[in-house]
This record gives C-alpha cells, sequence and structure tokens, in this order.
C-alpha cells in the first residue's frame, strides 16, 4: 500500500536558481518515511527509549528526474518493496500532480543501542505483513 505526503516547497528549499536543492529531497524522503513509520503504529521514540532500536539509512540509490520549483505543492509517495528481520527496502518518489521529479529506492538497518543490526521488534514486523 503507497503512503502519500504532501509537501509544500518553501523558499528555503531552494537554490540561486530557484529550484530545490538536490539535498533536500532527502529531507522529503525522510519526512515521509518517519510518517509511514508512525501511520504503522510504530513509535521511534518509545521504540529508542525502551529497546534502544533506532533506522538508520545503509543504501540510497537516487534520480533525480525534473526540478521543482518554489511554491510546489509536492507528493511523497512511500512503498514497501521488501523486509528482512533487521531491514527494509522501500522505493520513495517525489511528484507534482502526474509529473515525477525525484525517485529513489532506501535501504534501512534497524540498529540496536550499541550501533549494531537487530532484528526489527515482532509487532512491527506484523505491521508490515499486513500492509
Amino acid at each position: 500500500m503507497t503512503h502519500r505526503l504532501t509537501v509544500r516547497v518553501y523558499y528555503e528549499d531552494t537554490d540561486l536558481a530557484g529550484i530545490v536543492y538536490y539535498a533536500n529531497y532527502l529531507k522529503f524522503i525522510e519526512r515521509a518515511r518517519s510518517e509511514w513509520v508512525r501511520g504503522l503504529g510504530l513509535d521511534q521514540v518509545r521504540l529508542k527509549a525502551e529497546s534502544g532500536i533506532v533506522f538508520a539509512v545503509r543504501r540510497v540509490e537516487a534520480d533525480y528526474l525534473s526540478p521543482a520549483k518554489f511554491d510546489d505543492l509536492l507528493t511523497v509517495e512511500t512503498d514497501l518493496q521488501r523486509f528482512t528481520p533487521a531491514r527494509l527496502v522501500l522505493d520513495q518518489a517525489v511528484l507534482r500532480g502526474e509529473t515525477r521529479l525525484f525517485e529513489a529506492r532506501v535501504t534501512l538497518a534497524a540498529l540496536g543501542a550499541g550501533g549494531r543490526p537487530v532484528r526489527l521488534p515482532a509487532e512491527f514486523r506484523r505491521s508490515l505483513e499486513t500492509g
């Protein structure tokens, strides 16, 4: 199931040419991932406090297809592609209307307090399985 988050482009998101600075797409998709996780019922603050587990980006493959500009209303789509006991692979896209501006495949790892990979919480894995 596709999760969607609406994002407005503000002046601070743009460069001197008036287009979205390339690194800000990573911020947009980060926000969308956080909301996707929240929508699945996982409180990341509580997860860290109770078990020391956090999510870390392990890999990002990104394609910049077309520029977004100041005041654009964008949609960030997030789709789970697969998961293992300690890793998630997501496809994310930023769109303006029907036009795809940016695409990324993001691999997240669940890390414990010592920075080593750990299993995703069972409750969260069940949420991923049921969508």
